[in-house]
């Protein structure tokens, strides 16, 4: 048969290889794997510490903001209806009555035909429900103001509860808490806020060919670059890492490692020892730590294939391939996802965005598999920005360097071509 001369022909690593390819767990499984992970626990923090931290706790506004009707412009505060019909060459004749400075509360309220001066921010004084700008007026005198432009109700007046209604939900749980959201919780009256805690990622760094950064590498040695860019990641993403060092490709060694490491911490990265040659290895380590599982080995990606998710003590643990590259790219696509969750964030509060742009060349690709295109971006021509694929292998750092971002060719196409439009996924 056609089919066995193909899987008998190749060598056993090949084969092995070929094996692995028909195990690969699609993504959407993978995704959905996530949610049985829970999330970390939750702490009470000072607003000024919550930022890009993940909000715990649903917060309701106790009161209208802002509080009072305010001007937003310097000008003269009124009634809309004393404005109407007024023009450059029929202007309107207002009674000036006082003025409202910042923080003061008005002491009378306004009458039809009447105005007072405002600054901006000032509370509204009652009866007026419009400001007009200083530049569409004139003062005829101390007490008398033409006005040379109609206004509308509400125009240049913020509402008392325009920003937020009393007893109105303000901010849901699962919000990462950027500046403005600190802003916010400020405004309401909030000191402190309980908030997730940052997840514990521990990162092993796996291969008898490793050394510290520290070190200069003899022949066959290369300095340990995966610790670095996965710890900068997955802090980047919010969380705290530590490193538990490079491990050799031994069983004990590894092992010992791992359930240090799973005592410690709330996710696990192994980078390295997901390959063909050290897969088993890797496998085995895990088999062995106390209520283990393996829940993914193999992903249809590329690069990044030869991925490993597995449960151990009710914690995640990634395997991850040992080119920077591929790693990189596996923690982008994927691992980020889990680690958002994990900590606490609502999926719907992700906010993730492309970047569109013409493809410079034309791109293969090979169907059954998910490949992500490492590209730089520079304007064309016409102002359409173009996105240039990054030559390289997976071992390559200066190819994630060079990148400003990641094309995603999806498993059923077969390529793209020159002058097609991509989206670009920054990186």
């Amino acid at each position: 048969m056609e089919i066995q001369t193909v899987l008998t022909a190749p060598g056993i690593g090949d084969l092995r290889e070929m094996e692995g390819f028909f195990r690969v767990t699609p993504l959407d499984r993978v995704f959905a794997l996530a949610k049985d992970f829970g999330v970390v626990e939750t702490e009470h923090i000072p607003i000024m510490e919550a930022v890009f931290r993940i909000l715990a706790e649903p917060i309701v506004a106790a009161t209208d903001l802002p509080g009072f009707a305010r001007s937003t412009m310097d000008g003269y505060a009124l009634s809309a209806a004393s404005t109407f019909g007024a023009s450059e060459s029929n202007p309107a004749l207002l009674e000036i009555t006082g003025e409202i400075r910042m923080g003061k509360i008005p002491e009378k309220r306004i009458n039809p035909g009447e105005a007072m001066r405002i600054a901006t921010g000032a509370m509204m004084p009652e009866g007026a429900d419009a400001v007009i700008m200083v530049e569409y007026t004139e003062e005829i005198d101390p007490d008398s103001l033409e006005i040379y432009r109609s206004v509308a109700p509400g125009t240049n007046v913020i509402a008392k509860d325009e920003d937020f209604k009393q007893d109105t939900l303000a901010l849901k749980p699962g919000t990462r808490l950027r500046p403005q959201e600190i802003g916010l919780l400020a405004a309401l009256g909030h000191t402190g806020v309980h908030v997730f805690k940052k997840p514990r990622v521990g990162i092993i760094s796996t291969g008898d060919e490793l050394c510290e950064i520290k070190e200069t590498p003899v022949a066959g040695r290369i300095r340990d670059i995966n610790t670095y860019t996965l710890s900068a990641m997955a802090r980047a993403a919010g969380a705290q890492t530590v490193s538990y060092g490079i491990i050799p490709d031994e069983f004990e060694p590894l092992l010992d490692a791992c359930k240090q490491c799973l005592s410690e911490s709330d996710m696990i990265i192994i980078s390295g020892g997901s390959s063909v040659g050290t897969r088993d290895l890797t496998l085995s380590v895990i088999e062995s730590l106390p209520d283990a599982e393996i829940l993914v080995h193999g992903i249809p990606v590329s690069p990044g294939k030869p991925t490993i998710l597995a449960r151990a003590g009710g914690k995640q643990l990634w395997g991850l391939p040992g080119h920077v590259t591929s790693a990189m790219v596996v923690f982008n696509r994927i691992v980020k996802f889990f680690l958002e969750s994990l900590s606490g964030m609502d999926p719907s509060f992700t906010r993730e965005f492309s970047i569109p742009a013409r493809l410079s060349r034309n791109i293969a690709s090979a169907k059954g598999r998910i490949d992500f295109i490492r590209v730089r971006l520079y304007p064309g021509e016409d102002g359409v920005l173009t996105a240039e694929p990054v030559p390289g292998k997976s071992g390559l750092i200066r190819t994630m360097v060079a990148a400003d971002g990641l094309i995603e060719i999806g498993m059923n196409t077969e390529g793209l071509e020159k002058g097609e439009e991509v989206a670009v996924i920054p990186i």
